[in-house]
């Protein structure tokens, strides 16, 4: 039986990546040292080809595809925008306060509803791969809701450039929604996300829990 690869792509680095801020909806472009990082890896290590190219509408996703695959026309998805996660109000950069903040049950259904329509659109063209420049929210939140082996949300971070390989197997896909992460990428580079935002997300949430305790 026919299986389906997807390749998701974390962008480069921002401005806002480097002093410790999540940009949320706001449209940052990469800074130097992400266009830089990313041009490295590029040459160092493999990026998978594709049939088809998917990118959020966010500039640092496009950017990040045109300057890895500079042949490609990415189709633009804004159902994979960037997640807006409460607790992050003080690291947002997002000057005008414009930012809505997203549930968890609203970040869950736009990224999984518009990941669905990608498979589905895959499935019936005949379309056996593809890859998908995102944000580390709705690729943390895909492979939490679908991946295997199945992970915790925090466990499927991963660093600017970089990023997972799926595989969709149309049977247990229809049956069960569920896709096997089989590969990093880029293939032989360290993906893993930063010490320093791991434990950043990890003072927010820490944070949180005691906000609730005063409550």
């Amino acid at each position: 039986m026919q299986s389906y690869v997807v390749h998701f792509v974390r962008h480069g680095l921002t401005k806002a990546n480097i002093n410790g801020k999540f940009a949320g909806s706001g449209d940052l472009p990469l800074c130097d040292e992400g266009i830089e990082k990313l041009k490295k890896l590029a040459e160092n290590f493999e990026y998978p080809r594709t049939h088809e190219y998917y990118s959020s509408p966010m500039k640092r996703c496009t950017e990040t595809c045109k300057i890895l695959y500079p042949e490609a026309e990415p189709k633009i998805v804004d159902g994979f925008r960037e997640c807006i996660f409460s607790g992050t109000d003080g690291l947002r950069d997002d000057p005008n306060g414009e930012a809505k903040v997203e549930t968890w049950q609203e970040i869950q259904k736009r990224v999984t509803t518009t990941f669905d329509t990608v498979v589905e659109s895959m499935m019936r063209r005949g379309v056996t791969s593809a890859t998908i420049f995102t944000h580390g929210g709705v690729i943390m939140t895909l492979l939490y809701c679908y991946g295997l082996p199945k992970a915790e949300f925090l466990d499927w971070m991963v660093d600017n450039g970089c990023g997972y390989s799926v595989r969709i197997t149309p049977g247990l896909w229809m049956r069960d929604k569920v896709f096997e992460v089989y590969d990093k990428i880029p293939r032989g580079a360290d993906v893993s996300l930063s010490r320093q935002i791991r434990n950043l997300i990890n003072d927010i949430n820490n944070d949180g829990r005691k906000e609730e305790k005063n409550e």
